[in-house]
């Protein structure tokens, strides 16, 4: 980590029933950073991230953004300063393109549709797509639109949960290398959860591997492969054997 720390996570822990989904967990992330979440399925990722805008209130820990502690921040003032993007993309179908983008800011007692051409120039879709409806829109373009509504309130912080999922390959590919771009043009601070270990190390600056609700790794892509935990090291040989087998063809 660079620079002051602009989200903490300190001491976290949350129970789903007997079971432990984040075991004790602490981190700093810096402003403009772009961190990926990987781990097995039940490892803890989305319930750490659905932790820091209050989806899931944590058992205990604290959770601090820019110095302030969320657990003392009305909901719509913590969320309006936090966008949030998951695989299912959630746009409302009743409501056209420029309806979905613009809700988050009525909601906020803001003009909705003033920054909507703005925002879809943003995420590279045409401007004529905001009297669309989602049923009219590929999966790619509908996952566009849901960037756009998160961005929609000028969040400094983006949580995305994983967002490009659903998506086919060159799809996938092709927003998550423009989402990187828009992350570093827009100075964002990114928290991603994924299960692909190759789009983790190819997109973030930081991968964190969470295992059985604890962090078992924390390091730059590069780092990762000369971590010694087996279970890491079984995350990270996949994308490389499955590179090797590539050339091999």
């Amino acid at each position: 980590m660079t620079g002051p720390p602009f989200l903490e996570i300190d001491s976290m822990s949350r129970r789903h029933g007997d079971r432990l989904a984040v075991d004790n967990v602490s981190l700093s992330v810096s402003k403009g950073a772009f961190v990926a979440l990987v781990g097995p399925s039940g490892s803890g990722k989305t319930t750490l991230l659905k932790s820091i805008n209050r989806l899931v209130v944590p058992d205990s820990g604290t959770v601090r953004i820019d110095g302030r502690d969320t657990a003392n921040l009305a909901l719509p003032e913590l969320r309006h300063g936090i966008g949030y993007v998951i695989q299912s993309i959630g746009l409302f179908p009743h409501m056209n393109v420029a309806e979905n983008i613009g809700i988050v800011p009525r909601l906020m007692g803001e003009k909705g549709d003033s920054r909507v051409a703005e925002l879809l120039d943003l995420v590279a879709l045409p401007r004529d797509v905001a009297t669309r409806f989602p049923r009219e829109l590929s999966g790619g373009q509908q996952q566009r639109v849901g960037v756009a509504r998160a961005l929609a309130a000028a969040p400094a912080l983006m949580l995305m949960d994983e967002p490009f999922g659903a998506l086919d390959p060159v799809t996938r590919d092709t927003l998550g290398r423009a989402y990187r771009t828009l992350h570093d043009r827009l100075g964002l601070t990114t928290l991603m959860v994924t299960h692909d270990m190759a789009e983790a190390l190819l997109l973030a600056d930081r991968v964190i591997v969470l295992i059985d609700g604890r962090v078992r790794a924390d390091a730059a892509p590069a780092d990762l492969v000369g971590i010694e935990d087996p279970e890491v090291r079984a995350l990270v040989e996949v994308p490389r054997r499955q590179a090797e087998r590539l050339a091999a063809l």
